[in-house]
This record gives structure tokens, C-alpha cells and sequence, in this order.
């Protein structure tokens, strides 16, 4: 038997340095602590704690009985595409249904980047997107966005970011980790500098605007003139608790859709029938639940936020949507006096300290911040925020 230093495995350049998000290893090690008898209060993944609704549940399960579990159409089903497409004033060729939004993304940077084409990533970010784009041959442009700044790009910081290989821009309202959502007015003044650089396509993921605590601005609105350059993600996951059911939707123009729907043929076909049902029943059911769910989530926020910024060396704004804080810890790093050396050995002390899980900013491409999410049970969020507090009063007395 060849051991692993003998078998001559050597992996392909293009995921050279490649790995599992520091979310995902976060968590893993959290898992691992709980299996030997810590107990462990795990505030690092993105993954809302309610179920998925019933009436969702009972659609999937009168789908697979009434037969539809064969190959669907690669880009989606008939009826969910045109939902789809009804929601975004497009039509169904204009849609894309994917196994996941994180598909939808890998499919578009596949289908468009050429090696050395440039991507416009604002940091802080969610971890896939830096990682789709090198593993497509293109470039992660990776732009700070400061908390003083919202955590949101500006106009003239977008302006001094594109090049000639500039292919797309990356945007992401509401924010995973910040919470940070564009206004219209925030959304025109990048859309004026892009009607001056055609050839910069964007990307508008907007899979929490259900979890908005303000207006919510979709940008096929606030700039419609680039409705010809732009591609929409979304998907069912986070709203309606749908994680595992693995769906996502693009929509786009439709040059853009038949190549993703080539990449897509060759990778996965198409999304699970049952899961294409499930979302289809979640799109067409009674909204209310939304407005239910949205409410506790504010209510988690405003305890979160409250909580963190009564804590010694935190500073925590509040965001706008998502259920993720992004707080600043710089107050606790060395370079200003503090006992830890970056926000990730903060991080690693807190769990080995407090039996508390949360991810480093250095994940989401913008250091000296941690991000906590707040889409757990109010019993877990107040003993994990009690764990932190005491742990961090130890170290500042």
C-alpha cells in the first residue's frame, strides 16, 4: 500500500493553496471539542436555526410521490424558472437554476473569465468568492471597505479599481459578514461610474434581502440601464431555512445564461426535482412567514449588538441585514496594546478559553474584525455572549 508522501498526488496549479474555509475548519474543530465532552457554543456558521416550514416540506413530499424525481431541464424546472423570472420582471430564459447560489456564481465565473481577468471583490466578503474566482484563471481585486465606511464600497474606490482586464464587479446586499446594505443612491453612484466602463459586467448577490432591516434596494432597480450587464443571485436557503435543499437562482441576460447552462451541463445537469419543487412552493406560498422570521432576527441583532459593545476591546455597529455582526476587535490586537497578536489568535483564545466559536476577519478579507452570526436559538446566543463577556473582563482586569 502507497502511503500519502509516496503516491506522487500533485494537485492542478489553479487550486494551488485552495482549502476549507476558515468557517468550515472553525466549525469542524468546534464539532471535534464537542465529540471529546467540551461544551462548545458554536456562533460561526451562517445557517438559520428554524426548520424549513411545513407547507415546503409537504410540497417536496407530493412531488417525489407523484413521480417527479427524474432529470429536470439543466437550467431549472418550467414552473420555477418562470416564477423566477415573474419576480424579476425577465423571462425564463433569463433564469438559471442551480444547486445552490454558490453554483450559480462558480457557473457565471466559468462561463466569462479568460486567465488574468479581473474580478472587483469589496472586503470584506463572503470566502467563496475570492477562491471561485482564482480557481476560474481570473484575478481577486480585493478592495477594503472600512467599518467607517460601512463596510460598503464607494464610488471613487470602485473608479480607481477597474483596469482594462476588469470583467466584473462583485457585490453583495445585504453583506455576509457585515450586514451592510446599499442604498439606491449608493447603488446609482456605482452605476455611474460602470456606464463609463462597458465592459465591466456585475454581480448582485442578493440571497439575504429577505433579512433586510431597512429598505432593501435590488439594483436591477436602482440601475436598470445595466440590466444588460448584470447578474442577479439569490436562492431559498436563508430566508425560508432551506440550506440543505441546495437551490440557487441567476438571472441575467441571456447570452450570458446559455453559457452557464453549458458550464452547469457538465458539472451537476440540473438541481434536484424535489428541491426545484420545494423552492417552487416556498416562492409561491404565504409570504407572512418572512415577516415572522425577520422579526425575531432583529430582535437577535439588537441583543447581539448590545451585548458586544458593553464587552472590554469590542466595537460592534449594527447592521442593516443579514444575521451576521462584523465587529471591530482592534482594540484587543498587540499593535494597540493589546495581549493578542491577530483577531484569528483572539479567536483560537476564546475557544480554547470560553468554549466560544466565532471566525476571524482575515476569513472575509479585512483583518483586525470577527464575525459572530446570530441565527441560533436565544438560550445559545446569551450563553455564548455570556462566555464571552467574562472571559474578555478576565483579560482587561
Amino acid at each position: 500500500m502507497l502511503h500519502d508522501g509516496q503516491s506522487g498526488f500533485r494537485p492542478a496549479a489553479r487550486i494551488g493553496g485552495l482549502e476549507l474555509s476558515e468557517i468550515v475548519q472553525i466549525s469542524e474543530r468546534a464539532a471535534q471539542l464537542r465529540a471529546s465532552g467540551r461544551d462548545v457554543v458554536a456562533l460561526s456558521t451562517g445557517e438559520p436555526d428554524a426548520p424549513t416550514p411545513d407547507f415546503i416540506v409537504e410540497a417536496a413530499h407530493a412531488a417525489a410521490q407523484a413521480g417527479e424525481t427524474r432529470y429536470t431541464p439543466t437550467a431549472g424546472t418550467v414552473k420555477l424558472r418562470a416564477e423566477i423570472a415573474a419576480a424579476h420582471n425577465a423571462e425564463p430564459a433569463n433564469v438559471i437554476v442551480s444547486t445552490g447560489a454558490k453554483q450559480v456564481i462558480y457557473d457565471a465565473m466559468a462561463a466569462t473569465l479568460d486567465p488574468g481577468d479581473e474580478v472587483i471583490i469589496p472586503a470584506p466578503y463572503w470566502t467563496t468568492y475570492s477562491d471561485i474566482v482564482r480557481m476560474c484563471g481570473g484575478v481577486a481585486v480585493v478592495t477594503p471597505c472600512s467599518m467607517a465606511d460601512g463596510f460598503k464600497l464607494s464610488a471613487a474606490a470602485l473608479e480607481a479599481a477597474i483596469t482594462p482586464r476588469t470583467k466584473w464587479l462583485m457585490l453583495n446586499s445585504p453583506s455576509n459578514p457585515s450586514g451592510a446594505i446599499y442604498s439606491a443612491e449608493e447603488l446609482r453612484a456605482l452605476a455611474e461610474v460602470l456606464a463609463r466602463h462597458p465592459h465591466v459586467w456585475v454581480v448582485s448577490d442578493e440571497i439575504y434581502e429577505h433579512l433586510s432591516y431597512v429598505p432593501f434596494a435590488p439594483f436591477s432597480e436602482a440601475a436598470p440601464e445595466l440590466r444588460n450587464r448584470l447578474l442577479v443571485v439569490n436562492g431559498v436557503s436563508k430566508a425560508w431555512s432551506m440550506t440543505g435543499w441546495r437551490v440557487g437562482w441567476g438571472v441575467g441576460p441571456r447570452a450570458l445564461i446559455s453559457a452557464m447552462v453549458a458550464v452547469q451541463g457538465q458539472i451537476t445537469s440540473g438541481a434536484s426535482s424535489v428541491s426545484q419543487a420545494a423552492a417552487l412552493a416556498a416562492l409561491t406560498g404565504d409570504k407572512a412567514l418572512l415577516g415572522e422570521r425577520r422579526k425575531i432576527m432583529l430582535a437577535r441583532r439588537d441583543k447581539v449588538v448590545s451585548a458586544l459593545n458593553g464587552m472590554p476591546g469590542l466595537e460592534c455597529p449594527a447592521p442593516d441585514g443579514a444575521f451576521y455582526v462584523f465587529p471591530s476587535c482592534a482594540a484587543l490586537l498587540s499593535d494597540d496594546g493589546g495581549p493578542f497578536a491577530t483577531e484569528a489568535d483572539f479567536c483560537g483564545w476564546l475557544l480554547d478559553e470560553a468554549g466560544v466559536a466565532i471566525v476571524p476577519g482575515r476569513a472575509f478579507g479585512l483583518a483586525g474584525h470577527v464575525r459572530l452570526s446570530f441565527a441560533y436559538s436565544g438560550d445559545e446566543l446569551s450563553k455564548g455572549l455570556s462566555r464571552m463577556s467574562e472571559a474578555l473582563e478576565r483579560i482587561a482586569r
